[in-house]
């Protein structure tokens, strides 16, 4: 298993959080109930149709599992629901429960509403697989390509055949541990102020501190030759109208950096060329600053970062990522301020700013039939208010082109804002009007 899917894993345990991806597909005329069913027993295969064994050893790697077929029963909601709760149920299908160890890795419902729309959702475990995974993973099952990957069956190891294996491969690893606890010494030593920074998780929790938070959501959906023409207009292209997007928004959602008014973009940028490549999550992450203040009448400045930053991304290692070899002798508490230290959440104001880009449109049509509608997300569970105050919230965009629209899911929550999904919409709707844009805020 590669390292950064088990830092993945360690890190949100240690925060006691949990990330997942949801697609919901829109219908307005009646779903095919048995293409759902034909699709949710395709689905868990290959990427998704795993789950993660640790190992015995307290330092050994964590290996991936074969649990091929439905990890949870499909949910066909009974009764139907008014169409304005259709983010309620969405809600709701993310808080049931997943755990990419234990199972189960993703599940899958269907709802009705009164005026005659359904939706079908489905939730996948971020752990088990990034945005780029689940979407090839969704289309494999639709083209009836469900594959096996090759991975042992759970628990199919006696414990000392696991001992052995694994610690024959904690020795041929130890080089690569000392080599990293050079590096290690070197990072702690520069970085040592935000080791023992006032934001570090040992800090006291306020009052009421430790509530579960639900953070906005809301949807863009934009004709895509209308987005398209403005991106050209603007000296730009599609991903970079995207990355403007995403800045102007968070300056008018307050995101931007004190000093400069500099909003941070985090790119994720995705290494699975390879379709065999079997990591959970294959990118890299870019790191893009720029000034929001003219991207709405200019994208060139926003365009000429985004491209140095990935050049960069790519030509200089991070150097967090090259300390995963050391997660699994990490103690638990430390895994979250790690992850603070690697997303800057303590130093800077992020925004995750990830790009799908042209996505096939065979993508609608889970059921046999084709969507009206398709929205996704990612959403980190069970964050407490203490956390999004340490972290000084957060805000995630996303996109994808796929149907003739392109589709800009974010989420949100900033310290002492209105964090409520309406606040949102209105939001997206100024800034969409900023760029002389319209389109649907769901």
């Amino acid at each position: 298993m590669p390292y950064t899917d088990q830092a993945l894993l360690l890190a949100l345990r240690g925060a006691g959080q949990e990330a997942v991806i949801q697609i919901i597909w829109g219908y307005d005329h009646p779903v095919d109930l048995d293409g759902v069913q034909r699709f949710y027993r395709s689905f868990g295969h290959g990427l998704v149709g795993r789950l993660i064994e640790r190992s015995p050893l307290p330092f050994g790697r964590h290996r991936w599992v074969s649990v091929n077929g439905p990890q949870a029963p499909l949910d066909i909601a009974e009764h139907p629901r008014p169409r304005g709760e259709l983010y309620d149920w969405a809600d709701e299908q993310v808080e049931l429960p997943l755990d990419p160890e234990r199972g189960p890795g993703w599940r899958m419902g269907v709802q009705s509403f009164t005026d005659g729309t359904s939706a079908v959702s489905v939730v996948i475990s971020h752990t088990v697989s990034d945005g780029g995974g689940a979407v090839a993973s969704v289309i494999a099952a639709i083209n009836g390509d469900g594959r096996d990957i090759g991975y042992p069956p759970a628990r199919s190891r006696s414990r000392r055949h696991a001992v052995g294996q694994d610690l024959r491969q904690l020795a041929s690893d130890l080089p690569d541990i000392g080599r990293t606890l050079v590096k290690a010494a070197r990072v702690a030593a520069r970085r040592k102020d935000e080791l023992v920074a006032p934001g570090a998780v040992t800090a006291p929790v306020p009052s009421g501190g430790r509530e579960i938070v639900t953070t906005a959501s809301a949807a863009a959906i934009v004709d895509i030759e209308q987005w398209d023409h403005r991106a050209e207009s603007l000296g730009g292209n599609s991903f970079s109208l995207v990355a403007g997007y995403a800045g102007k928004l968070a300056e008018n959602l307050g995101r931007t950096r004190s000093q400069d008014g500099a909003v941070t973009l985090m790119i994720p940028v995705s290494e699975r060329d390879d379709p065999g490549h079997t990591g959970g999550n294959v990118v890299t992450i870019a790191h893009v600053t720029f000034d929001p203040g003219p991207v709405a009448t200019d994208l060139s400045g926003a365009r000429a970062a985004i491209k140095q930053g990935i050049v960069t991304a790519r030509q200089t290692p991070d150097e967090m990522v090259e300390l995963l070899p050391l997660i699994p002798f990490l103690p638990r508490r430390a895994m979250a301020r790690i992850a603070d230290m690697a997303f800057s959440f303590s130093a800077d104001l992020p925004v995750s700013c990830s790009n799908m880009g042209d996505v096939p449109d065979v993508l609608l049509s889970l059921d046999g039939t084709v969507a009206e509608r398709l929205y996704f997300r990612g959403v980190d569970r069970n964050l407490t208010r203490d956390v999004l105050e340490r972290r000084h919230g957060l805000m995630t965009v996303a996109s994808a082109r796929l149907g003739g629209k392109i589709i800009v899911p974010t989420m949100s929550y900033q310290p002492g804002a209105d964090n409520s999904s309406t606040h949102l919409r209105e939001m997206i709707a100024k800034t969409l009007a900023e760029f002389d844009l319209t389109g649907v805020i769901e």
